[in-house]
Protein backbone atom coordinates (compact mmCIF):
# COMPACT_ATOMS: atom_id res chain seq x y z
CA UNK A 1 0.00 0.00 0.00
CA UNK A 2 1.32 3.10 -1.39
CA UNK A 3 1.46 6.17 1.43
CA UNK A 4 0.35 9.51 -0.39
CA UNK A 5 2.07 12.12 1.29
CA UNK A 6 3.63 15.71 -0.43
CA UNK A 7 6.75 17.09 0.71
CA UNK A 8 5.68 19.71 3.17
CA UNK A 9 5.33 20.16 7.35
CA UNK A 10 1.53 19.94 6.90
CA UNK A 11 1.88 16.49 5.12
CA UNK A 12 4.51 15.41 7.66
CA UNK A 13 2.47 16.37 10.37
CA UNK A 14 -0.45 14.48 9.25
CA UNK A 15 1.49 11.62 8.82
CA UNK A 16 2.77 11.23 12.67
CA UNK A 17 -0.53 11.89 13.36
CA UNK A 18 -1.55 8.95 11.37
CA UNK A 19 1.42 6.99 12.50
CA UNK A 20 0.54 7.66 16.32
CA UNK A 21 -3.37 5.87 15.88
CA UNK A 22 -1.82 2.91 14.47
CA UNK A 23 1.40 2.57 17.05
CA UNK A 24 -1.25 3.04 20.15
CA UNK A 25 -4.02 0.88 18.42
CA UNK A 26 -1.57 -1.99 17.99
CA UNK A 27 -1.19 -3.58 21.38
CA UNK A 28 -5.09 -3.80 21.96
CA UNK A 29 -5.63 -5.03 18.43
CA UNK A 30 -2.85 -7.82 19.10
CA UNK A 31 -4.74 -8.17 23.19
CA UNK A 32 -7.74 -8.60 21.11
CA UNK A 33 -6.48 -10.98 18.46
CA UNK A 34 -5.28 -13.23 21.48
CA UNK A 35 -8.72 -13.21 23.51
CA UNK A 36 -10.26 -13.93 20.16
CA UNK A 37 -7.92 -16.43 19.44
CA UNK A 38 -8.83 -18.19 23.12
CA UNK A 39 -12.48 -17.90 22.98
CA UNK A 40 -12.86 -19.40 19.49
CA UNK A 41 -11.29 -22.55 21.09
CA UNK A 42 -13.39 -22.62 24.33
CA UNK A 43 -16.62 -22.36 22.05
CA UNK A 44 -15.40 -25.30 19.96
CA UNK A 45 -13.89 -27.08 23.38
CA UNK A 46 -17.34 -26.54 24.45
CA UNK A 47 -19.58 -27.41 21.34
CA UNK A 48 -17.52 -30.31 20.93
CA UNK A 49 -18.45 -31.69 24.53
CA UNK A 50 -21.60 -31.52 24.63
CA UNK A 51 -21.59 -32.97 21.19
CA UNK A 52 -19.66 -36.43 22.58
CA UNK A 53 -22.56 -35.89 25.85
CA UNK A 54 -25.04 -36.11 23.52
CA UNK A 55 -23.57 -39.35 22.16
CA UNK A 56 -22.41 -40.55 24.93
CA UNK A 57 -26.67 -40.16 26.57
CA UNK A 58 -28.04 -41.79 23.08
CA UNK A 59 -25.84 -44.40 23.92
CA UNK A 60 -26.79 -45.38 27.34
CA UNK A 61 -30.38 -45.43 26.25
CA UNK A 62 -29.92 -48.11 23.60
CA UNK A 63 -31.10 -50.64 25.94
CA UNK A 64 -34.44 -48.77 25.45
CA UNK A 65 -34.46 -49.00 21.79
CA UNK A 66 -37.56 -51.76 21.76
CA UNK A 67 -39.11 -49.37 24.19
CA UNK A 68 -39.18 -46.75 22.02
CA UNK A 69 -40.94 -48.05 19.05
CA UNK A 70 -44.26 -48.01 21.73
CA UNK A 71 -43.37 -44.16 22.27
CA UNK A 72 -46.02 -41.74 20.57
CA UNK A 73 -43.16 -38.65 18.86
CA UNK A 74 -46.34 -36.27 19.43
CA UNK A 75 -46.22 -36.22 23.12
CA UNK A 76 -43.07 -33.59 22.49
CA UNK A 77 -42.54 -30.53 20.56
CA UNK A 78 -39.98 -27.70 20.30
CA UNK A 79 -41.88 -23.97 20.21
CA UNK A 80 -39.51 -21.77 20.29
CA UNK A 81 -35.57 -21.65 21.30
CA UNK A 82 -35.21 -18.20 22.93
CA UNK A 83 -31.50 -16.80 22.46
CA UNK A 84 -29.84 -13.75 24.08
CA UNK A 85 -26.90 -11.95 22.70
CA UNK A 86 -23.61 -11.90 25.27
CA UNK A 87 -20.60 -10.17 24.41
CA UNK A 88 -17.17 -12.22 24.19
CA UNK A 89 -14.05 -10.04 23.75
CA UNK A 90 -16.27 -7.22 22.64
CA UNK A 91 -18.10 -9.59 20.51
CA UNK A 92 -22.04 -10.15 20.45
CA UNK A 93 -22.39 -13.92 19.97
CA UNK A 94 -25.80 -16.18 21.05
CA UNK A 95 -26.32 -17.60 24.11
CA UNK A 96 -28.48 -20.44 24.85
CA UNK A 97 -31.90 -19.08 27.39
CA UNK A 98 -34.50 -21.19 27.02
CA UNK A 99 -35.78 -24.27 25.18
CA UNK A 100 -39.57 -23.99 25.20
CA UNK A 101 -41.54 -27.46 25.02
CA UNK A 102 -45.33 -27.93 24.07
CA UNK A 103 -45.71 -31.75 26.42
CA UNK A 104 -49.11 -32.75 25.53
CA UNK A 105 -50.50 -34.85 29.05
CA UNK A 106 -49.88 -38.19 29.19
CA UNK A 107 -52.68 -39.98 30.47
CA UNK A 108 -50.23 -42.52 32.74
CA UNK A 109 -53.55 -45.02 33.11
CA UNK A 110 -53.32 -45.99 29.60
CA UNK A 111 -49.62 -45.70 28.75
CA UNK A 112 -46.68 -46.71 30.23
CA UNK A 113 -45.00 -45.57 33.23
CA UNK A 114 -41.95 -44.67 31.59
CA UNK A 115 -43.64 -42.46 29.23
CA UNK A 116 -43.06 -39.61 31.24
CA UNK A 117 -39.42 -40.31 31.50
CA UNK A 118 -39.24 -40.49 28.12
CA UNK A 119 -40.65 -37.23 27.70
CA UNK A 120 -37.32 -35.74 30.16
CA UNK A 121 -35.12 -37.84 28.25
CA UNK A 122 -35.78 -36.16 24.53
CA UNK A 123 -35.90 -32.41 26.42
CA UNK A 124 -32.23 -33.22 27.59
CA UNK A 125 -30.97 -34.99 24.28
CA UNK A 126 -32.39 -31.90 22.26
CA UNK A 127 -31.06 -29.20 24.86
CA UNK A 128 -27.89 -30.58 24.08
CA UNK A 129 -28.30 -30.85 20.22
CA UNK A 130 -29.18 -27.43 20.32
CA UNK A 131 -26.66 -25.85 22.73
CA UNK A 132 -23.73 -27.53 20.92
CA UNK A 133 -25.12 -26.28 17.61
CA UNK A 134 -25.45 -22.60 18.79
CA UNK A 135 -21.64 -22.99 20.66
CA UNK A 136 -20.49 -24.05 16.90
CA UNK A 137 -22.65 -20.79 15.66
CA UNK A 138 -21.05 -18.85 18.35
CA UNK A 139 -17.18 -20.12 17.67
CA UNK A 140 -17.76 -19.14 13.45
CA UNK A 141 -18.77 -15.74 14.69
CA UNK A 142 -15.53 -15.38 17.11
CA UNK A 143 -13.39 -16.87 14.53
CA UNK A 144 -14.44 -14.91 11.72
CA UNK A 145 -13.60 -11.80 13.90
CA UNK A 146 -10.69 -13.24 14.72
CA UNK A 147 -9.30 -13.02 11.12
CA UNK A 148 -10.48 -9.69 10.82
CA UNK A 149 -8.20 -8.43 14.17
CA UNK A 150 -5.33 -10.39 12.49
CA UNK A 151 -5.92 -8.94 9.16
CA UNK A 152 -5.96 -5.49 10.79
CA UNK A 153 -2.72 -6.40 12.64
CA UNK A 154 -0.99 -7.66 9.71
CA UNK A 155 -1.66 -4.26 8.00
CA UNK A 156 -1.02 -2.52 10.97
CA UNK A 157 2.80 -4.08 11.40
CA UNK A 158 4.00 -4.80 7.90
CA UNK A 159 2.20 -2.10 5.59
CA UNK A 160 1.27 1.07 7.25
CA UNK A 161 3.19 1.77 10.10
CA UNK A 162 6.66 0.99 8.13
CA UNK A 163 5.19 2.78 5.56
CA UNK A 164 4.31 5.41 7.85
CA UNK A 165 7.86 5.66 8.90
CA UNK A 166 9.48 5.70 5.43
CA UNK A 167 7.34 8.18 4.55
CA UNK A 168 8.02 10.55 7.17
CA UNK A 169 11.53 10.02 7.01
CA UNK A 170 11.12 10.77 3.29
CA UNK A 171 9.75 14.16 3.65
CA UNK A 172 12.29 15.22 6.47
CA UNK A 173 15.39 14.16 4.33
CA UNK A 174 14.23 16.06 1.38
CA UNK A 175 13.13 19.33 4.09
CA UNK A 176 17.29 19.14 5.61
CA UNK A 177 18.14 18.90 2.10
CA UNK A 178 16.14 21.59 1.18
CA UNK A 179 17.19 23.93 4.26
CA UNK A 180 20.92 22.83 3.41
CA UNK A 181 20.62 23.70 0.13
CA UNK A 182 18.84 26.81 1.58
CA UNK A 183 21.46 27.91 4.21
CA UNK A 184 24.35 27.11 1.16
CA UNK A 185 22.39 29.68 -1.47
CA UNK A 186 22.53 32.23 1.44
CA UNK A 187 26.11 31.70 2.31
CA UNK A 188 27.00 31.73 -1.21
CA UNK A 189 24.90 34.42 -1.78
CA UNK A 190 26.08 36.47 1.22
CA UNK A 191 30.28 35.53 0.53
CA UNK A 192 29.16 37.20 -3.28
CA UNK A 193 27.97 40.26 -1.91
CA UNK A 194 31.20 40.60 0.58
CA UNK A 195 33.25 39.96 -2.22
CA UNK A 196 31.53 42.66 -4.27
CA UNK A 197 31.78 45.19 -1.23
CA UNK A 198 35.50 44.30 -0.85
CA UNK A 199 36.22 45.08 -4.38
CA UNK A 200 34.15 48.33 -4.32
CA UNK A 201 36.25 49.10 -1.38
CA UNK A 202 39.62 48.34 -2.86
CA UNK A 203 38.71 50.31 -5.64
Amino acid sequence: MAIKFQYNKTSLNELNKQLKVRTRALPTLKSKESALRLEVKKAKERSDALVAKLESELKSYEYMAQLWNEFEPGLISIVDVKLKTVKIAGVPTPALEEVIYDVKDINLFNKPMWFADGVQILQNLAQLGIESEIYTEASRILDFQRKKTTQKVNLYEKVQIPGYNEAIRKIKRYMEDEENLSKASQKIVKNKHLQEEEEENGN
